[in-house]
């Protein structure tokens, strides 16, 4: 067997590298995006509304010479609830853990106070990781606006007084330079083993990745006020029985849960016309997650204030 390979859990050859990185940034950053481009496909849900990662999530890259896994956090804010506050803690618990941290800085916008308050942070921790500096959706400027940016992060290391061990632009959507960012990765991972088999993507339970998909097709659909609001839970999935071999079909059934009556009305829409659509899009995209044709049967309920109840957190898993 080539020593620079690995094929197990376990396993550790001369050369290889593995490691752990968590991407961080300010909420819409492009960290989850950037995730499943790296990996290869959809491991994290992604939207333009701010906070949509609620969890750790991790996506794993499979290379002859390495593992490298891609930890997905909540981006860290200020938190208005004790859901808010869980997360900001879940953020710092994963920075003290990991080997390498990407810092995504998006092109379209211009480095600024959210950006420095979090560098700072990540000083403050008692080890500090390796950082990488990610110029995430250079495909939404131009050259001379890209310079500037990548100008403007690199003064930074006098401005905070910090090290970057790389600096690299990236377009998450079009593919420019994900492999770069890899082997930059990569590059500052120590030796090891392989943490997981040749082939796995995620860690991630099938259930929770099938209600993160509900969830973010309800996100592309609502207004401003109800994506914090907004959680699901699968309540039952599995195949449909008495189907014939070649014509399979899984059933999920799960529930939309919002904090308010009127948010409720909201999500349903006019004679269900909304959930419908909801519905329609989640199919889609659990469908093609499983392999296999969906029925999914989806309701909306209200769990007054979950966000602020820390028993209604703890039942929902944060």
């Amino acid at each position: 067997m080539d020593k620079t390979t690995a094929n197990g859990p376990g396993e550790r050859h001369e050369g290889f590298r593995s490691g752990f990185v968590s991407f961080v940034g300010r909420p819409n950053a492009g960290k989850s995006t950037l995730t499943n481009a790296l990996v290869g496909q959809k491991v994290a849900i992604t939207s333009s509304k701010p906070q949509t990662t609620r969890h750790v999530v991790r996506g794993i890259v499979h290379r002859p010479d390495a593992q490298l896994v891609l930890i997905d956090t909540p981006g860290l804010h200020r938190p208005r609830t004790l859901l808010g506050e869980r997360l900001n803690d879940l953020v710092q618990e994963t920075w003290a853990e990991v080997d390498v941290i990407g810092v995504c800085l998006p092109s379209d916008q211009r480095v600024g106070p959210g950006d420095k308050y979090l560098l700072g942070e990540i000083l403050k921790l008692r080890r500090v990781p390796e950082l990488v500096a990610i110029a995430t959706k250079s495909d939404l400027v131009g050259p001379t606006r890209l310079g500037e940016h990548l100008l403007s992060i690199q003064k930074l290391e006098e401005e905070i007084g910090l090290t970057w061990q790389h600096i690299v632009p990236v377009s998450a959507t079009e593919g420019h330079q994900v492999d770069v960012v890899a082997d930059c990765l990569i590059d500052r991972l120590p030796e090891g083993p392989a943490y997981y088999p040749d082939g796995d993507v995620t860690d991630e339970p099938t259930e929770r990745l099938v209600g993160e998909l509900i969830r973010e097709a309800a996100l592309d659909s609502v207004r401003e006020e109800l994506p914090h609001s907004i959680v699901v839970t699968v309540e039952e999935m599995g195949l449909r029985e008495g189907r014939p071999e070649d014509k399979p079909l899984v059933d999920v059934f799960a529930n939309l849960i919002v904090e308010r009556e009127s948010q409720k009305g909201i999500m349903i829409g006019h004679r269900g016309s909304h959930l419908r659509e909801v519905g329609q899009a989640a199919r889609r995209q659990i469908g093609a997650l499983l392999g296999t044709p969906v029925h999914l049967d989806l309701r909306v309920k209200v769990l007054k204030e979950w966000q602020r109840d820390a028993k209604h957190l703890n039942r929902l898993g944060f």
